[in-house]
């Protein structure tokens, strides 16, 4: 049996033009520390649907006023899933398991539309990386941690800002990663973008 690859190994994170379908998994990280100007920053555009504000509005409400002023800003664009081929995928996808709206949704656009996906719930990925195999389409999956080292790459933040933004998820917010430092998914020249000398 062939070993499935993870999202990394498929698709190196990277900046570029294409715009991302933002899912609720990965908006609310950055909802939750307020930093929602990182991803107006960000190199891509990003676009959330109707189905993500949904469910932000719904599960967290606390968070939803972030939300709005983001869209306010121009920092994400909102729209709705109208069109016949997405909304046949959507209703796919809610066939034999437990995705949520939201999830289904950011899928079905990035397929239809070849956007790249950020998404950070592992059932989802997986079922997302089935549906590209199958319809033979090419699918770029960003997690939270890929946006935050193409940020770093960018110079939109530097490696103290993510790490603090990692701590900070890790003690109030319930969102661990499996490293302690941002430098560590970054190449040997991180160390220069911090204005440090390489270790010899």
């Amino acid at each position: 049996m062939l070993k499935r690859p993870v999202p990394s190994e498929l698709e190196p994170p990277s900046p570029g033009n294409t715009p991302i379908v933002a899912d609720t998994s990965v908006l609310i990280n950055f909802l939750k520390v307020d930093r929602m100007d990182l991803i107006g920053t960000h190199p891509s555009r990003f676009l959330v649907l109707d189905h993500v504000a949904e469910e932000i509005s719904e599960d967290y409400p606390q968070q939803y006023k972030r939300f709005e002023a983001s869209l306010a800003a121009g920092y994400i664009g909102l729209e709705r899933v109208t069109d016949p081929t997405e909304v046949h995928v959507f209703l796919l996808l809610a066939i034999g398991n437990r995705l949520g709206a939201g999830e289904r949704a950011a899928i079905a656009v990035a397929l239809s539309r070849k956007y790249a996906l950020a998404i950070d719930d592992r059932k989802a990925i997986n079922r997302a990386l089935r549906e590209a195999g199958i319809a033979s389409t090419r699918l770029r999956i960003l997690r939270t941690q890929d946006i935050v080292v193409t940020l770093i790459q960018t110079g939109a933040l530097s490696i103290a800002q993510a790490d603090g933004m990692l701590a900070d998820w890790a003690a109030n917010h319930r969102f661990k990663l499996k490293i302690t430092s941002f430098r560590a998914l970054l190449g040997p020249s991180s160390a220069e973008a911090e204005g440090e000398s390489p270790e010899r």
